[in-house]
């Protein structure tokens, strides 16, 4: 048995290996001559720049009750490449649909789109198809007329968590059947394009983020920023589609939390490390004063004094400059900036000020878990790449060569628990998602970023792409040029009858069924989606009836989601809460709420107890009665019961479990049998 599977083995990794050599052959005939051609086309003639403040927003109606909300970088903010007439560069839309109203509780939020990601052509396609080839190899030229790709949909759906499985169980029936070279094709794809998303949603995130912080009025609230974040955030977690809305506000804290502190923990290593072995540490402002980046200088009066002296390079992860005799003529990037007695970076016409020439050393990316995680090596091209790369061969060998798991057998298991475990426990910079999400950072950076020198900028950008593995990528240039592009297809779509309006009708529809259906018939309608590959989604017939219920839904959602979150997060409501948008929540539930979930009782029960004020518990106590499920009576018969509480809400509680026992809602057997003992008394 063994010649005869070290025979196949053998031929399948010959057949992969000679696909792999067509494949790159035929890259790199059509790669050759679309470069420069690429480069070529993306450079405008040049012009004036304008504008005082990072970003604007616009708002732009869609026929039906929606809007489209897009954020511009103002022209001032781009220079090199995009050098040219006067115009502002939208970066993201947000699609609020509204039900064409002005109350805000009924407005839903849905798609984002990073404007500067597009779809694949077919030559990055074929690129993307290429097994082990990290390497972009085609500008998407032409945008063409279609509208740009939603990388977001905010609308958690059943759809989303089926589809999820059924791809797990596609690819462990199917590809256990097909040759290695079409499964390690397949799997290279949905790889590329799923990091390629990762990506936009890295920048989208950022910019977001950026937009929150300036000053000024925001056509976004404060909520609606906070959610589009947290759910980008939760785009990598598993079951994160699934995630309740009164939990988004909690993600967001959590993870920007999380973030600063890797932030200021990178901050001060690469600081001291750098200071320490007579380096100069340089952190990279964004428009928001925050730092997501620093870059790494030696001065050149430093090479010949410290020529031969001992170079500690962990956290720097870069070669030796001391013993480095291509800095002694160095014929790239150089700045001259002025230092006081004590070494500190001053300006030019400060007294007895002197100066320095100071080189590039490297670029790191300060939001990696561990350590700052290297992106650019001004020396070495291959060094950042080769950390980029590391894991990601040993996740595509393992995962879509061999089709091997950590449960695939305990060698492996073992293998793999050590390796992470090591790396982890180093702190190296192989961490695949946050590299992923600093390079798209630090593309926007390169946009956004008026303090660099623009040539320096350019340099910068190269040496972003030439670290770039996913063939589905687009230059920096060519993204910023093909956004205004893309935005005036994404008006267009939005002004096409047939366009967006009629894919937001269908999305209502869809929202509808839930008022109709359970959650078992809605599961059957998502597997039948999932089967029929996309042409089959269950939507109901609008009617104004269920147009209004829709519109109710929409409201109580709302408000279910403010009063459990003061629920979590407050001590006493009347005091440390928005006490009028409380009494306004609790007011429409108890008008409203015959359908509201059981967290939102146990968030009633919750404020009655901890609640102070008369007017709010009162409101409580009717709004536990007009939930029609058995978790609201139950809570309701523990006031009745409660011997602590004044005899009013004794009095208060008990007709109002008489009448619901009356009016037949939903109570449990047990609590049914109490309450009529209560209505005979």
């Amino acid at each position: 048995m063994t010649p005869i599977f070290a025979t196949k083995t053998s031929s399948s990794i010959r057949s992969l290996a000679g696909l792999f050599l067509v494949w790159s052959i035929l890259l790199s005939s059509l790669g050759s001559g679309l470069s420069a051609q690429t480069r070529e086309q993306t450079l405008p003639e040049p012009g004036a720049k304008s504008s005082e403040s990072a970003f604007r927003a616009e708002t732009v109606k869609v026929a039906g009750g929606s809007e489209i909300v897009t954020i511009f970088a103002r022209r001032t903010y781009f220079d090199g490449p995009m050098q040219g007439p006067v115009s502002d560069i939208p970066m993201v839309s947000v699609l609020r649909d509204t039900l064409g109203d002005d109350i805000p509780e009924n407005d839903r939020l849905r798609y984002v789109w990073m404007l500067t990601h597009t779809r694949a052509t077919f030559g990055q396609k074929l690129s993307a198809l290429v097994p082990f080839l990290y390497t972009r190899t085609f500008n998407k030229n032409e945008i063409g007329t279609d509208p740009p790709p939603a990388i977001l949909d905010l609308n958690s759906s059943d759809k989303k968590l089926w589809n999820g499985v059924f791809w797990e169980v596609f690819k462990r029936l199917l590809f256990n059947d097909v040759g290695l070279g079409i499964k390690a094709s397949a799997l290279q794809y949905r790889q590329n394009d799923a990091d390629y998303r990762r990506s936009g949603i890295a920048a989208a995130a950022a910019l977001l983020s950026l937009y929150q912080e300036i000053e000024g009025e925001k056509v976004l609230s404060e909520r609606e920023l906070k959610d589009i974040q947290a759910r980008l955030f939760l785009t990598e977690k598993p079951f994160g589609m699934l995630m309740q809305s009164e939990n988004l506000g909690r993600v967001y804290d959590g993870e920007t939390s999380k973030t600063r502190d890797y932030r200021g923990r990178n901050w001060e290593l690469l600081r001291q490390y750098s200071e320490a072995q007579g380096l100069y540490f340089d952190p990279l402002l964004m428009p928001d004063g925050s730092a997501r980046h620093a870059m790494v200088w030696v001065a050149v009066s430093d090479l010949k004094a410290n020529k031969g002296r001992k170079f500690e390079k962990r956290f720097l992860n870069f070669k030796n400059p001391w013993t480095d005799s291509s800095l002694l003529d160095w014929k790239g990037h150089s700045e001259v900036r002025w230092y006081d007695a004590d070494d500190r970076e001053v300006d030019a016409d400060t007294p007895n000020a002197h100066p320095k020439t100071l080189i590039p050393l490297a670029l790191y990316g300060l939001d990696h878990p561990k350590v700052p995680a290297i992106l650019i090596d001004f020396r070495n091209n291959g060094n950042p790449k080769t950390r980029e790369i590391s894991r990601r061969i040993l996740n595509d060998v393992t995962g879509n060569v061999f089709s091997m798991s950590q449960l695939s057998g305990m060698p492996f298991f073992l293998g793999r628990f050590v390796y992470d475990f090591v790396t982890g426990r180093r702190g190296a910079d192989l961490n695949q998602a946050s590299r992923l999400r600093s390079y798209a950072q630090l593309k926007l950076l390169i946009s956004l970023d008026e303090s660099l020198d623009p040539e320096f900028k350019n340099e910068i950008a190269d040496r972003v792409e030439s670290a770039t593995l996913n063939p589905l990528q687009n230059d920096a240039d060519v993204e910023l040029r093909l956004a205004k592009a893309q935005y005036e297809n994404l008006m267009a779509y939005a002004a096409d009858p047939n366009g967006l309006p009629k894919k937001i009708d269908n999305d209502r529809r869809e929202e509808m069924s839930k008022l109709k259906h359970s959650g078992k018939v809605r599961a059957l309608h998502a597997l039948g989606h999932l089967f029929s590959f996309g042409r089959y989604t269950h939507r109901e017939k609008a009617t104004p009836e269920l147009v209004a219920q829709m519109d109710t839904r929409r409201q109580l959602e709302f408000h279910e989601r403010f009063l459990r979150e003061v629920a979590f997060t407050s001590a006493d409501p009347a005091i440390d809460s928005e006490s009028e948008q409380l009494k306004r929540s609790l007011d429409f539930v108890s008008r409203n709420g015959a359908t509201a979930q059981e967290k939102t009782t146990r968030a009633l029960a919750k404020i009655f107890a901890i609640s102070k004020d008369e007017d709010i518990q009162t409101l409580c106590v009717t709004g536990l009665y007009r939930i029609n499920n058995s978790s609201a009576k139950k809570e309701l018969l523990a006031i009745y019961n409660n011997s602590v509480l004044p005899d009013r809400w004794r009095s208060i509680s008990g007709r109002y479990l008489r009448r619901a026992l009356e009016e037949r809602q939903r109570i449990s057997v047990r609590d049914a049998k109490l309450i009529a003992n209560i209505a005979a008394n």
